[in-house]
């Protein structure tokens, strides 16, 4: 590993899939800004990545590691991401994870200890957050706009990126909670994929999780979704966060001014300044033509990828963790709970986790 002190950031990519791709075409676009190479199980793969992205890699971990990443980028399969992330981070190298870090209590917990023992840098690559348009909502409702969140729904994003929010949205980071579900099953005509439109009125299944949480303080959400929402143009995605003072629904925000008049705030995708580097002229389209449609372009993911990973070299540096590892273990114990109470069919509770 090397310093970071240079303008650019190094950084390995493991992995060679859908969302691997992103990294790639991250690191193409912004030279000025980062450095990047692939590792990948077999050649064919290093030749698809570089012809998707224009990174090149390599299939040997010795070339891997000569090429002096200051952190490496985990993007495999979610079976193999626990195993993964272990590996690099027991050889010393800082980890930047895809989600979920886990998806059993024994991997996470195993990913913890082994991270507390060796004191190593491991952050999570949760972006939905990150969004400018849910950012600018979080950075509301931490300012008061709403009062006390108290209440919410949430029906944008699936399992553990959906309790990334929650937690967020109702200021609830590190409490304890019992929840309840139900699993819905039907069937809803398929319109949309990662390849473009169909157009051929073909059904498909659509299995809908809902999910009632009750928090320590006493808040409560909503989590309702079916995965078929990512890519439908007949499935919206949304969130409602209810407050002592106001609302907020999708694009607006129902409030109280300070005279205790009712108000309607719009948000609008900006980008902070600490970003500023990362706009594009497709950024600046984007929120020209804006139409409230704030979850689903391929262009805000990648840009909220792109913030995590100037994030990281700042932690290098020694900031503050993009995302840090107890807050992703909290996600990716939300879908353990949702399995547990739907074989039990019984309101299930938290228990003591070595991460809070």
């Amino acid at each position: 590993m090397k310093n970071t002190g240079n303008t650019t950031v190094s950084f390995l990519i493991v992995g060679s899939g859908y969302r691997a791709e992103y990294f790639g075409r991250i690191a193409a676009r912004y030279p000025e800004l980062f450095r990047a190479m692939y590792l990948c199980r077999s050649e064919e793969k290093v030749d698809l990545m570089r012809r998707q992205t224009g990174i090149g890699g390599t299939i040997l971990a010795e070339e891997a590691m000569d090429f002096q990443p200051d952190f490496v980028v985990v993007a495999v399969d979610r079976g193999h991401m626990n195993e993964v992330v272990c590996l690099w981070a027991s050889r010393g190298y800082p980890v930047l994870a895809e989600t979920p870090v886990g998806c059993s209590e024994e991997e996470l917990t195993t990913l913890w200890e082994m991270a507390t023992r060796n004191k190593v840098v491991i952050s999570s690559l949760e972006q939905y957050h990150r969004y400018p348009v849910i950012a600018e909502g979080i950075r509301r409702i931490e300012a008061g706009a709403i009062g006390e969140p108290v209440s919410m729904t949430l029906s944008l994003c699936h399992e553990y990126h959906g309790m990334s929010l929650i937690r967020r949205m109702l200021r609830v980071q590190g409490e304890d909670y019992s929840l309840m579900a139900m699993e819905g099953h039907g069937q809803a005509v398929a319109t949309d994929s990662r390849y473009g439109a169909i157009r051929t009125g073909e059904k498909g299944e659509e299995t809908r999780q809902c999910v009632l949480l009750r928090f320590a303080s006493g808040k409560t959400a909503i989590y309702d979704f079916a995965p078929i929402q990512y890519r439908s143009f007949i499935r919206g995605r949304h969130v409602t966060v209810r407050g002592e003072r106001g609302e907020w629904h999708d694009r607006f925000f129902d409030v109280l001014d300070e005279r205790g008049e009712p108000r309607k705030l719009c948000l609008m995708p900006e980008i902070p300044e600490a970003y500023r580097a990362l706009d594009t002229q497709t950024l600046r389209d984007l929120r020209k033509a804006f139409s409230g449609e704030m979850f689903l372009e391929t262009a805000w993911d990648e840009f909220a990828i792109a913030t995590m990973l100037m994030d990281m070299k700042n932690c290098l540096e020694g900031g503050p963790s993009p995302y840090p590892l107890r807050e992703a273990m909290e996600d990716a114990y939300f879908p353990i709970m949702v399995k547990r109470a739907l074989q039990s069919g019984q309101i299930v509770s938290t228990p003591p986790r070595p991460w809070i």
